[in-house]
């Protein structure tokens, strides 16, 4: 209670100076300890500091400005925590941490360079609710599957451990993507990460005995470094392609996942790539 006294005899501009050292979810409890701190903990001030510096750029990108709720600095930044926006022409979204305020970016499949998926034989767009994006990409068949993204450092959060994922569906005709595990990899600079991952377990929704052991022995291979999808909240499935460190240099990250082994496959629905903060 003695530390609570003394914060509270600080002026309103102080103790947000002090909060800004702590995180969203430690402000808003402070906020509920006493009546004098709720003042300096709902401040325009303080959730100023948990915005990215670059905020009003990302704001001139967002494609439905009215979605936002901005009386404060504060309900700006749950705006844009509480779910992705699409930037630009729709083709890319973005999201804060609700935790950090750290930056997270999905590249959709029209931001990626995917093989030969402008030939409607091998690939086909179309539209879903189910996704943020005005369309996905679904394989018909194809042997020389791959998939290619890039972001710049410069957009995300600084000395920040960010993670790579695919984020996919499969179609009812799914065939051939568990045969053969794809070749996923992370780069920035010269620092390569390279392992291994399946783009379908066939097992994933399965309930009986029999099923769930396969499962567990398909799981078994994730510590051999193979990987195996899985589900999300927003009920798409994920596989990290990697991860990297974000320093304060602009560099290019570079991600891919191909699987030509010359086995016809079919049935994956490409959302994107999406590249958001590890959390410790």
């Amino acid at each position: 209670m003695a530390t609570f006294s003394n914060i509270d005899t600080l002026p309103d501009d102080c103790v947000s100076k002090i909060l800004s050292y702590t995180s969203p979810p430690d402000a808003c409890s402070f906020s509920m300890v006493s009546s004098t701190l709720q003042s300096p903990a709902n401040s325009d001030t303080l959730w100023r500091t948990f915005l990215p510096s670059d905020y009003h750029h990302i704001l001139s990108r967002i494609l439905n400005p009215l979605t936002l709720q901005s009386s404060s600095y504060k309900h700006l930044f749950y705006s844009l925590s509480q779910q992705p926006l699409l930037l630009d022409k729709g083709n890319i979204s973005f999201k804060l941490d609700k935790c950090s305020g750290k930056k997270s970016y999905m590249l959709s499949a029209r931001e990626l360079s995917i093989t030969w998926s402008n030939d409607p034989m091998y690939w086909s767009w179309r539209p879903t609710t189910e996704s943020r994006f005005a369309e996905v990409a679904e394989l018909r068949t194809i042997s020389w599957l791959e998939i290619k993204g890039k972001i710049r450092t410069k957009i995300l959060t600084p000395n920040t451990s960010y993670a790579v994922y695919l984020i996919t569906k499969v179609s009812h005709r799914v065939y051939g993507l568990d045969s053969a595990p794809a070749e996923v990899s992370v780069s920035v600079a010269n620092k390569v990460q390279n392992s291994k991952a399946y783009l379908y377990n066939k097992f994933e929704d399965t309930q009986s005995c029999e099923n769930r052991r396969k499962v567990e022995v398909k799981k078994d291979n994730c510590d051999e470094g193979i990987q195996v999808p899985s589900k999300r909240d927003d009920g798409w499935m994920e596989i990290e392609l990697g991860e990297f460190f974000c320093s304060e240099d602009d560099e290019e990250v570079k991600m891919s996942v191909m699987e030509v082994g010359y086995r016809l496959k079919g049935g994956l629905i490409v959302e994107g790539i999406e590249v958001r903060p590890k959390h410790v």
